[in-house]
């Protein structure tokens, strides 16, 4: 399945808004977290950690969604593929697993904080709180870097592809019949 281009500049667009709002909420989750641990005042780490509930209950699984999906979408849509490059492969994996860290770990992981501290608790584990948004945003800085660098080059897959479409170029080249309907069929009337 090859997208238009139409089509695929608009799941560029929506795939860069999704990462990029999942960043920018990861860093807000940081920000929340860090005032949560470091306040003396129990309404103001009860606010952050109640603020992080809500952030991560209505926008972290969306956001997280739309970007594993279009990326997806994108990558079978478009010549890199899923599995050609390495560095559209690292990021699937790592989006699919900060997907479901966020998912089974994050989500509950605040969600029994804002529990415990909304009734009146101290806050359980602060290292728990932190370190997810901190493991997060450090891979959501890693895929941003190996997106726009995209290093190491083609994966096995990728160069049996590549060989494949270098063979039918040989096997189709600037002579041959098929070539030459093509040309014909470019030319204007």
């Amino acid at each position: 399945m090859k997208l238009s281009r139409p089509a695929r500049r608009a799941t560029l667009v929506v795939h860069v808004a999704a990462a990029a709002g999942w960043l920018g909420l990861t860093l807000g989750l940081l920000a929340l977290a860090t005032a949560a641990i470091t306040t003396d005042s129990a309404a103001t780490t009860e606010a952050a950690v109640r603020s992080m509930k809500i952030f991560a209950d209505w926008l972290v699984l969306p956001l997280a969604l739309l970007t594993l999906l279009s990326g997806v979408l994108l990558s079978l849509g478009t010549p890199w593929g899923l599995a050609r490059h390495r560095w559209v492969y690292t990021k699937f994996w790592l989006t699919l697993a900060t997907t479901t860290a966020s998912t089974f770990a994050l989500r509950p992981g605040v969600t029994h904080n804002a529990a415990v501290v909304s009734a009146g608790g101290a806050l359980p584990d602060p290292t728990d709180l932190i370190m997810g948004p901190i493991v997060s945003l450090s891979a959501y800085l890693f895929m941003t870097v190996i997106s726009v660098l995209k290093p190491w080059g083609l994966t096995k897959r990728g160069r049996k592809h590549r060989a494949g479409s270098a063979e039918r170029g040989r096997k189709h080249g600037p002579g041959s019949r098929k070539a030459l309907d093509a040309k014909a069929v470019r030319q204007p009337a």
